[in-house]
């Protein structure tokens, strides 16, 4: 029987909300921040989310983090 992943715990979630609880609880994590590749969509570095996590051979929490769609992106409009 194959052996059941954990659940994703931070993943959708805002990283600042996320930080405070990692460092209240005083667990080591490491993140790095994705971008998209073209600048057509305009983003807001200020308000950034999980959209990534894992956990490292040695404990450590790593956590992708991408910003926020800026609401005056065209893609946006309603």
């Amino acid at each position: 029987m194959p052996e059941l992943q954990e659940p994703l715990r931070f993943v959708g979630r805002p990283f600042a909300e996320v930080q405070a609880e990692l460092e209240t609880a005083g667990l080591p994590y490491q993140t790095e921040i994705t971008r998209p590749t073209r600048d057509y969509f305009k983003t807001d570095e200020r308000c950034l989310y999980v959209v990534r996590e894992r956990e490292l051979p040695d404990g450590t929490l790593a956590l992708a983090l991408a910003a926020r769609l800026q609401a005056s992106s065209p893609e946006l409009s309603f």
